[in-house]
């Protein structure tokens, strides 16, 4: 930030540091030493103030303060009378003012950080630390030893010759004798413990240091405040301090080595980035730019001001104090005072909620804290997340949205008025170019007044380009998508009903943005990529997400039934389709009726071979299969929703993205057209009656008065009562449900729109007409009384009631889990950001197996999982191939490996992937979104990201109570999902094998375990069970051994069970191995280690089912007992693979059972990133640190260069950390202080001198570059 300051965006890191002072003035353009902002009368910049224009620059663009010069010519000089110098006044936004402290202050943020940086290079506690900064107690900076030991030895020979001159004089009273000498031994002592306390870094209170002084003021030196720490800071010799803790490290061992490694990884990085310590004390304070502290003015004379010109100004009063002090040398106890109120000025301008006792709160009496540099960074509201990874954009527009029936898939309605505001420039440009009008000004005039030319201008321009709409929330990428605009009248935006599901939106008043593509790339892009019509895939599962539905469905459906009172007679024959067309326009037939007609050749191609020409058939049914080209299958049936769905599938595998959509507009436009010719309506009357339900429920009241008998007469329970009752009610409801299909006139609308899946569902009508049943009480119990009533006739007061609570708690959970869901994708957003497509291979050779068993376990199909993937080995069916290695899995071939049945496939999978950083494109396999191989550059972590987060949503937020029974709750839906990602400790954690052996269970029941002291550890509980696991494991025995003995074997010697050892040299007597196995002989003892059996047992909590019975072989990490697993046990016991096995079924079965889909490579992904960092514990010759965690790419790194300078490489152990952990230790700090603990990430960041290589996305979106994925993409070189 000098001042030459670089405006280029040709760097390739950024470090942070710790600055300097000398770094502090050199950004400077001079000292702000008045507390003034701007002059209330003149309402220009006050000289030296806040807001100064000789140190900030001018206020109006190429003009000095006092005017002398005015005007551009004068460009760059400095006015000699005012000292201002003649420039831009954007200058405002970057140059940087400072404050000269009169007394150095300490850094809060190194100060209160955890752990404090401050106390760590020092080794003092943060709470001395803190007395001393706060001018609570006096800190010994030096001390002469040489007088200290003077002073010892002197007290030495003065007890001697005392004690000596007592004995002479009280030789004969004993007693006396012992008092005063009593005396003198504790007079000894207090002297000695007042020189034991004369030793550096030693913390003594005010009072104590005055009596010290008085006495020993020659012997050492104590000072108070941060200039102390600062000078203690500055004697530090890094180098040689780090060099004798690395000799204590080696011998010490447990908490203290910790604190021991954490203070030599700190200086060394101090001492590696050439930071020194006393930096972290200040001794000047660098002044912000004006323009980001602004002040405006309010009408009515007042001013609104930033909070940070608050607090500057308190920091410059009271610095200007305390230099007015010093220089009158004001008493010491005053001076002392005014640099404690500068420090607290100072922590409270850097965090103004470090210390929570002396927050500072506005002035204006309202009790709200002061917004300080530190809150200016962090939360949503600050600087990384609201400006530089949020940013609002010009050329936009909004307003609601209604449905446009006759757009073609790529296009969008755009209102006029919008479209000009949004077109302006191009437009002016163009009238300008057209000579209609000479300057922008009188172009601006030209629009205003209507001209027709300006509208046929803005048609042209909009032919020829593309806008982008977006619906908030975007929860995945298809939530923006670039359409060609047409205009029209009105002010709402018009959207084709086809595209609705990609934004999730309705037409019930939503509102959408339109935005428009400025630079030639960024149209390129509209055009080529985010074109709706190419948009068709959603790319978290790779099925079409554009499907007819509604409307097109219910017209689709119309045309191709068969008319009402249908007797299946054909009465009428067509030689070909023409004349049947013909005859429908003659109304000599209905699109409904049943006729028979010869079809010509190439109608024939969508029939099976040897399919007779003439088929009976309805004029609709052709109509409707006439829209599809020849390889899509004549359908001669109803046409519903499947349909539709597979029709779609199959234009898009067989033509692609683009001729399908040409081909969903022409549905459209049929569905429509048949749907208005249905005249289906809805009335109150169409959904019929189910006369049966009173007798039903008159039978089901006797059968639950029955029960209430038997509980009477004692035969029932309470809880068997309970369940007889829901059981008797859940059947009741079930046959008047049954009836619901006969109560429904089949030509009717109600009918037509079920069947055909266009609206509602059989359930649902069941409400309608039958009866809605049993309820849950809020508490997630069913309540017993049932809801008898339906819509159709209403529910009574009582029933409404009930029926209410489950409605309501609906509804606040889902405002729950939204904001939930939100919080999940981000974090996993940020946990995958940077992982890209970089290669085309790793040449990976492990891969995944998998097997038809374990997809069933899911809920999947094979064939789905494995579809869209390389494969490692030739896929077999029996002994036929189907498939040879290294070739992708298509939806063809994945439909054989269903039909022929394999049972497993070996595939290549990204947890595989070798790469360091990014992922290569055969681990991938096929892009979901096009069936293609990936793209390199292809920014895939983030898709799967969104993936896994778009459903998100949709999960539900429930953790199920077992009803009462002990052993806590079973967590489903999205808090599972979380807790999976998160790699907490679950709730309800089953048990697992530590070892492999054979199982024994027994009954815990008043079984007592008791610890080797005596103590009682465990007393079983009735129901509670003991697991007992017997496994083989290494034992040992050791005997001492004499020199005199007689040893018989060797060291290292296999032995058997009673083969002598040695003989006793005292007693002559043989020893004999007690068991077979290996000797070790030493000099004193003898070893022999043998494999004995032993028993693990594991207490198995109420409530918990055995999945072992006795006898059961288990391995290690089996799981003995039903609830989640632990992972990072599972992790110690099993290893990666099962890790990451078990959070991939887990994740698909809780989406699966909410009927989400949800394609694997995508937890595939963020799982593979779980385990992207190591924990350094020898770093060998590399420049990491022991009891680091790095990314493996930085230790892959290190490692290879260690290697090419034939030096030692360092040796490190896997972690496995949840995704906020993971994202929090990238080694990007600017990702990390952007995703959560700005203060810490940055303070260890600058402390460190941590380099940022901007690899990821967030970084490159930071600092405004273009990101490094899809076409940004670099490749490495």
């Amino acid at each position: 930030m000098s001042r030459d300051t670089l405006h280029s965006m040709d760097f390739d890191a950024l470090a942070l540091s710790v600055a300097s002072p000398e770094v502090i003035k050199n950004w400077s353009f001079g000292e702000v030493s008045k507390p003034e902002t701007i002059n209330y009368r003149t309402q220009k910049p006050e000289k030296a103030g806040l807001f100064a224009e000789e140190i900030f620059g001018p206020t109006k663009d190429w003009e000095c303060y006092c005017g002398k010069y005015k005007k551009i010519r004068y460009k760059g000089i400095v006015c000699d009378k005012c000292g201002v110098e003649v420039t831009h006044s954007l200058v405002r936004r970057e140059r940087m003012g400072h404050i000269e402290l009169s007394s150095p202050v300490a850094h809060i943020w190194f100060l209160r950080s955890i752990p404090s940086k401050i106390g760590l290079v020092l080794d003092i506690s943060i709470q001395n630390l803190e007395k001393v900064i706060y001018f609570a107690s006096f800190i010994i900076t030096s001390v002469n030893e040489e007088e200290k030991k003077t002073a010892l030895d002197g007290l030495k020979d003065e007890y001697k010759a005392t004690r000596k001159e007592l004995e002479k004089q009280f030789a004969a009273e004993p007693k006396v004798l012992e008092e005063k000498i009593a005396a003198l031994d504790e007079d000894v002592s207090l002297v000695q413990e007042e020189l034991k306390d004369i030793k550096m870094m030693n913390i003594v209170s005010e009072h104590r240091y005055q009596e010290l002084s008085f006495r020993y003021g020659h012997m050492f030196e104590a000072s108070i405040g941060a200039g102390a720490i600062r000078d203690l800071l500055k004697k530090l010799n890094l180098p040689k301090t780090i060099e004798s803790l690395e000799k204590q490290i080696v011998k010490s061992k447990g908490a203290k080595r910790d604190r021991l490694v954490r203070r030599v990884k700190l200086l060394s990085s101090l001492n590696q980035n050439s930071i020194k310590p006393e930096w972290m004390v200040l001794t000047a304070i660098p002044v912000i730019p004006p323009d980001l502290r602004p002040m405006v003015a309010l009408d009515g004379g007042r001013f609104a001001t930033s909070d940070l010109n608050d607090l500057y100004r308190r920091v410059i009063n009271r610095n200007n104090r305390l230099g007015r002090l010093l220089a009158l040398n004001a008493p010491e106890v005053i001076c002392r005072n005014e640099r404690r109120m500068l420090q607290e000025a100072v922590d409270a301008l850097i965090d103004n909620n470090a210390r929570s006792a002396k927050t500072v709160t506005a002035s204006t009496g309202q009790k709200r804290k002061l917004r300080s540099l530190a809150d200016i960074l962090k939360g949503k509201q600050g600087r990384f997340r609201q400006n530089l990874l949020g940013k609002r954009v010009d050329y936009s527009g909004r307003s609601v949205i209604v449905v446009g029936p006759n757009l073609k898939i790529h296009e969008c309605g755009l209102p006029k008025r919008m479209a000009l505001e949004l077109f302006k420039p191009f437009v002016m440009s163009e009238i300008i170019k057209r000579e209609l009008a000479h300057n922008v000004r009188s172009a601006s005039r030209y629009i205003e007044s209507n001209a027709p030319e300006v509208w046929d201008i803005l048609e042209e321009l909009t032919s020829k380009t593309r806008v982008f709409l977006n619906r908030a929330p975007t929860l995945h990428r298809l939530g923006i998508q670039a359409f060609r605009p047409k205009l029209i009248e009105g002010k709402a935006i018009q959207l084709h009903p086809l595209v609705t599901p990609a934004f999730n939106a309705d037409f019930d008043g939503d509102q959408m943005a339109v935005h428009l593509p400025l630079t030639e790339e960024a149209k390129w892009e509209a055009e080529h990529i985010m074109a709706s019509e190419k948009n068709l895939l959603k790319p978290a599962t790779g099925q079409p997400i554009i499907t007819p539905q509604q409307d097109i469905t219910l017209g689709s459906y119309y045309l191709t039934r068969y008319a009402e009172g249908d007797t299946g007679e054909v009465t009428k024959f067509f030689s070909n389709v023409t004349e049947a067309k013909y005859a429908y326009k003659t109304r000599e037939i209905k699109v409904q009726e049943r006729v028979k007609i010869r079809f010509d050749k190439t109608f024939m191609e969508k029939f099976p071979e040897g399919t007779s020409s003439i088929v009976e058939t309805s004029i609709g049914r052709v109509f409707f299969n006439e829209i599809y080209p020849e390889k899509i299958e004549y359908y001669n049936e109803p046409i519903t929703k499947k349909h539709l769905s597979k029709i779609i599938a199959s234009m898009l595998e067989f033509y692609g993205q683009e001729q399908t959509a040409v081909i969903l507009d022409r549905i459209k436009e049929v569905g429509f057209k048949y749907v208005t010719k249905s005249g289906y309506s809805l009335g109150m009357d169409d959904f019929g009656r189910i006369e049966e339900k009173k007798a039903i429920l008159v039978e089901g009241g006797d059968s639950v008065a029955l029960v209430e008998e038997q509980y009477a007469e004692g035969l029932l329970t309470g809880s068997e009562r309970h369940a007889k009752v829901l059981e008797i009610w859940t059947d009741v409801k079930d046959r008047v449900v049954s009836f619901n299909k006969q109560a429904l006139d089949k030509e009717g609308p109600v009918f037509a729109m079920i069947d055909s899946g266009a609206r509602g569902s059989w359930g649902q009508l069941g409400q309608v007409i039958g009866m809605k049943g049993l309820v849950a009480s809020p508490s997630g119990d069913i309540i017993e009384l049932p809801v008898t009533g339906n819509f159709k006739e209403g529910f009574d007061v009582l029933e409404f009631f009930i029926s209410s609570h489950g409605t309501r708690k609906g509804l606040s959970d889902t405002a729950l889990r939204t904001a939930n869901a939100g919080y999940l994708t981000r974090r996993l957003v940020d946990v995958a950001q940077d992982v890209v497509v970089t290669q085309d291979d790793c040449g990976d050779d492990i891969g995944e197996i998998f097997t038809k068993e374990n997809s069933e376990q899911i809920g999947e199909k094979l064939s789905e999982r494995v579809g869209g993937r390389f494969v490692l080995s030739d896929v077999k069916a029996g002994r036929k191939t189907i498939l040879k290695a290294g070739e992708v899995i298509t939806a063809e071939i994945a439909r054989q490996v269903e039909s022929e049945g394999v049972e497993e496939v070996h595939v290549r999978s990204v947890v595989q992937c070798h790469l360091p950083k990014g992922v290569c494109a055969t681990c991938y396999g096929l892009d979901l979104s096009n069936s293609n191989v990936v793209k390199k550059g292809t920014a895939v972590g983030i898709i799967a990201a969104q993936s896994i987060g778009e459903p998100g949503t949709q999960l539900t937020m429930r953790t199920f109570h077992l009803g009462g029974v002990a052993g806590g709750d079973i967590t489903q839906g999205l808090p599972r999902v979380e807790e999976l990602f998160e790699a907490r400790k679950p709730k309800r954690k089953a048990v697992l094998s530590e070892v492999a052996g054979t199982i024994e269970i027994e009954d815990a029941d008043g079984k007592v375990i008791t610890s080797p002291t005596g103590r009682k550890v465990f007393e079983g509980r009735k129901g509670q069970k003991i697991i007992k696991v017997h496994f083989e494991g290494m034992d040992e025995v050791e005997m001492k051994i004499r020199k005199a003995d007689d040893i018989k074997v060797e060291d290292g010697q296999k032995v058997k069970k009673d083969q002598v050892l040695f003989v006793s040299g005292s007693t002559g007597d043989e020893v004999k191995a007690e068991y077979g196995g290996v000797v070790t002989v030493g000099t004193k003892s003898l070893t022999l280690r043998y494999q004995g059996s032993h028993k693990k047992e594991y207490i198995v909590q109420i409530g918990f089912k055995l999945w072992v019975k006795n006898g059961d072989a288990v391995e290690k990490g089996d799981q003995l007992t039903e609830g989640s697993v632990d992972l990072q046990e599972l992790f110690e016991l099993r290893g990666r693979d099962a890790v990451q096995r078990y959070i991939l079924s887990e994740i698909q079965s809780i989406y699966a059972s909410q009927g989400q889909r949800l394609n694997d490579k995508h937890v595939e992904l963020i799982v593979r990133q779980m385990f992207s960092r190591m924990y350094v514990e020898d770093s060998g010759d590399t420049d990491l640190l022991p009891g680091e965690t790095v990314e493996k790419a930085q230790f892959h790194g290190a490692n290879e260069l260690a290697k090419k300078n034939k030096g030692k490489e360092a040796v490190g152990r896997e972690l496995f950390l949840g995704v906020s952990k993971i994202s929090l230790s990238t080694q990007s700090f600017l990702s990390a202080a952007s995703f959560q603990e700005t203060s810490k990430v940055l303070i260890n960041a600058a402390i460190t001198g941590k380099m940022d290589p901007l690899d990821g996305l967030k970084e490159n979106v930071i600092i405004g570059r273009l990101i490094p994925a899809g076409t940004g993409f670099r490749e490495q070189e």
